[in-house]
């Protein structure tokens, strides 16, 4: 399995998430709307992407993974949530304490995130070893 490619296209991923994450510091709440389902649509293509793929890897020990997946599917319906019904608080102090939330989830949303790209790189490490050692061991058979 080609690892690389995968670890590229995540780095890109998230040279995209920067990159829109500058932007959107600058632009108004209906330009910070758009993103938003910009980056729902995104998100949810993304998760029937990975449902597909676990859907066909079903019958493998994978469900510790399709858990994780599924759970990060129902925080990104939460976090819709939650800005669908910010447009109807009226209280700034309600509004500021909600934002000081927002930021606080993005902070532990950035934290979570790398400690699954290093349980990413684990499983590629173990991955690579399980292959390295099945190759090992089909020698010593053949021999």
């Amino acid at each position: 399995m080609d690892f690389s490619a995968k670890l590229e296209n995540l780095k890109a991923k998230v040279d995209e998430v920067v990159a829109s994450a500058r932007a959107a510091a600058a632009e108004d709440r209906d330009q910070l709307k758009q993103r938003v389902d910009q980056a729902q649509d995104d998100a949810n293509k993304a998760v029937a992407d990975a449902k597909q793929r676990t859907d066909e890897a079903a019958d493998r020990a994978q469900s510790k993974w399709a858990q994780m997946k599924a759970d990060a599917a129902a925080r990104r319906e939460d976090i819709k949530a939650k800005i669908d019904k910010r447009a109807d608080q009226l209280d700034a102090t309600a509004a500021a304490q909600d934002a000081d939330w927002a930021e606080e989830d993005a902070a532990d949303a950035i934290d979570y995130a790398v400690l699954v790209v290093s349980d990413a790189q684990l499983a590629v490490l173990d991955a690579l070893d399980a292959r390295a050692y099945a190759d090992e061991r089909a020698k010593i058979a053949s021999s």
